[in-house]
């Protein structure tokens, strides 16, 4: 039983981490519609800008270490 409790437990930070991904992906692309529609680009803006592609890519680094899972699924 305590492989089927880390199989799951695998598959919901999996699953957590990648919405955490989708959610800093759309808001990247509302942000680099803000800098095209903003002519002189604020300080505001380009430092959201810089700390969602942080998060992003902190966020795919814990996608990469989390690694697979530990064992396959039934099959």
């Amino acid at each position: 039983m305590g492989v089927e409790r880390a199989v799951t437990r695998w598959y919901v930070r999996r699953q957590e981490i990648l919405n955490e991904i989708a959610l800093l992906q759309v808001a990247l692309q509302q942000e680099q519609g803000a800098q095209e529609s903003a002519n002189p680009v604020t300080t505001d803006v380009a430092n959201e800008h810089t700390t969602t592609l942080s998060k992003l890519t902190m966020a795919q680094e814990r996608l990469r270490l989390l690694g697979p899972c530990p064992k396959p699924m039934m099959g």
